[in-house]
């Protein structure tokens, strides 16, 4: 064994198998202390985020687990591991790219060697305890150049809805939005049911975060489901799967956000308006509010998805829905319902109703 792993071995064993801070110092103070440690602690490092993406991992969901369990800092830490890593993988597909684009830029090194190192071994603590999702497959077909403008157009669209502070303009901006969605997704649908090798669905990991982020799954459950898709919430770790076609998972993570920031400028309003009435801000108005929101689109989602299909369509998308319901069954044997919790202030309740018949989703065209 070499100066070098000798040096990160013994920091390794007094900080990543002991969970205290007194193990945390020592470790950092070995690695400060010697210099000729960094390459090899790169390595490890690359070594822990190649691990994880053998657990079913991917960019995206350790950056958010990072963010939300560590620092910015430590963020910037595993952008610069992820990078460097990614240089002696495999090639992974373009969304695997789109995620490693997609992260800060590494931190500059800190002249503080035991500050950095600390960092660091907090880092390595969190990779090595990361535990085996399901494993996410690329999709089978690349985007094509028309398929990217389209959804560019999408994204502005709903930027544009979110922004605008006038209704008429947002409910214009959100229907031409929607009217896109549902353009692409059968177009991919009748594209992939007529192609040599057909399509298969695919997944990918949104994040459902706290707070409230019982009615937040709620919401993505309708969302996914009125877009041919199923979400499956995993509560412990903050993020759904969603499983479906590729043109529906890019429909459900785009409509998702959007009503998303709709019900929360929504929500702030409808507290405004409840404190010059003489009332506090309450966590069950909050959870209340949530909750009925995400019902009340998700039956408007479902009654606007079962009007606006026609007969001729039918065999294909009911193709493309025992795809997805095989592949949901194959990645998840075993799931369990929950109930939802806090659901107990009426005002709330009626004030996020409201929100929802006023959010804008937009009438779908009748599909061809």
């Amino acid at each position: 064994m070499t100066r070098d792993a000798s040096t990160v071995e013994r920091a390794f064993r007094a900080a990543l198998y002991d969970d205290t801070d007194a193990g945390l110092d020592t470790g950092a103070s070995l690695l400060a202390a010697d210099t000729g440690a960094d390459g090899e602690l790169r390595l490890r490092g690359e070594e822990f985020v190649a691990a994880a993406w053998q657990r079913g991992w991917q960019p995206a969901d350790v950056e958010r687990l990072v963010r939300r369990e560590l620092h910015d800092t430590h963020v910037r830490l595993l952008a610069g591991l992820i990078r460097d890593q990614a240089g002696r993988d495999r090639a992974r597909g373009p969304r695997w790219a789109e995620q490693i684009a997609a992260l800060p830029a590494a931190p500059d090194r800190p002249g503080d060697r035991f500050s950095h190192a600390t960092a660091l071994l907090q880092l390595h603590r969190l990779l090595l305890r990361l535990p085996t999702l399901e494993p996410l497959e690329e999709p089978r077909r690349a985007r094509g150049p028309a398929a990217s403008r389209t959804l560019g157009r999408i994204r502005a669209l709903l930027a544009k809805a979110e922004a605008t502070g006038y209704p008429e303009e947002a409910e214009a901006l959100s229907a031409k939005a929607q009217e896109l969605m549902a353009r692409h997704s059968v177009d991919e649908a009748l594209l992939a049911a007529h192609a040599p090798a057909p399509d298969a669905p695919g997944a990918r990991r949104i994040g459902v975060e706290p707070p409230y982020e019982q009615a937040k799954a709620v919401l993505m459950d309708a969302v996914a489901t009125a877009n041919h898709c199923r979400a499956v919430w995993n509560e412990a770790l903050c993020f759904s799967t969603v499983v479906g076609f590729e043109a529906d998972l890019e429909a459900v993570e785009l409509l998702h956000t959007s009503l998303l920031v709709q019900a929360t400028h929504a929500m702030t309003r409808a507290e405004a308006a409840q404190r010059a009435g003489g009332r506090g801000r309450t966590k069950t108005f909050r959870q209340s509010f949530l909750a009925a929101y995400a019902h009340r689109v998700g039956d408007r989602l479902a009654a606007t998805a079962k009007a606006q299909v026609s007969d001729d369509l039918l065999p294909v998308l009911a193709t493309r829905d025992v795809a997805v319901t095989d592949r949901v069954d194959r990645m998840f044997p075993e799931t369990t319902t929950t109930r939802m919790r806090g659901v107990t202030d009426a005002a709330g309740w009626a004030e996020g109703a409201r929100a929802a018949d006023e959010a804008r989703m937009g009438a779908r065209p009748r599909l061809p």
